[in-house]
């Protein structure tokens, strides 16, 4: 059973989300909050697996609840779901950038939010969507000087290095593997020290630094 909790200022609309996830019987929802800082308490005291988590909300907003969820060590096991009516939205990259999972738009069909809410619970990111990859783009060239990224790659090995570009550009461990001539578990093995060396809490978050850094350019994705 996946466990979710719901994070819209809107009554509505979280009883539309609980009546659609409510219909597949490996989904239940936990907990419903109509604020950035009830989403927060609540992901603490019930320990969702996976929150949906609106942008715009009162007292804290989606952005700053997403930083406090994925800053709080007892709540690594958690995963936030990022929901927006607007895909070019900056608020979505930060949310990224800070550590949530992915992200889909408040108009997404039912299959694709029950998929999505299985993927990020199972421990992956939603990194196939290419609205994600155009957010990431768009955004990171303009939030951080190459310089300023580059230095946080200073602990990496030139092969963590190689290994953290073609995650930013989209490849799977297998992917990696044959691109490096390496079994698809060394290729894992490289990417979680990568991780561990810079502080990040899933792939997505490597992506946004790969573009930051400049290791992938816009429209060097997927291969």
């Amino acid at each position: 059973m996946i466990r979710v909790l719901l994070a819209d200022d809107q009554t509505v609309v979280r009883a539309g989300f609980r009546a659609l996830l409510e219909l597949s019987p490996d989904l239940a929802v936990v907990a419903e909050a109509a604020d950035g800082l009830a989403a927060v308490e609540l992901t603490r005291t019930t320990r969702p697996d996976v929150v949906l988590m609106d942008i715009r909300m009162p007292r804290s907003d989606g952005l700053e609840a997403t930083r406090r969820i994925v800053a709080d060590s007892a709540l690594d096991a958690v995963r936030v779901l990022v929901l927006t009516t607007y895909e070019a939205d900056e608020y979505v990259f930060e949310a990224l950038r800070a550590g949530a999972a992915g992200f889909l738009l408040k108009d997404a069909e039912p299959d694709e939010l029950r998929a999505a809410i299985r993927t990020v619970a199972a421990g992956r990111s939603l990194l196939a969507s290419a609205v994600t990859r155009r957010v990431i783009e768009e955004f990171a060239r303009l939030k951080a000087p190459e310089t300023v990224a580059r230095a946080r790659l200073a602990p990496l090995t030139d092969r963590e290095r190689e290994v953290l570009a073609l995650v930013g550009r989209g490849l799977s461990n297998d992917e990696i593997g044959v691109r490096l001539l390496m079994s698809p578990l060394t290729a894992k093995t490289h990417v979680s020290r990568t991780m561990s060396k810079l502080g990040a809490r899933d792939r997505a978050q490597l992506v946004v630094l790969a573009y930051e850094a400049g290791l992938v350019r816009a429209g060097e994705g997927e291969g």
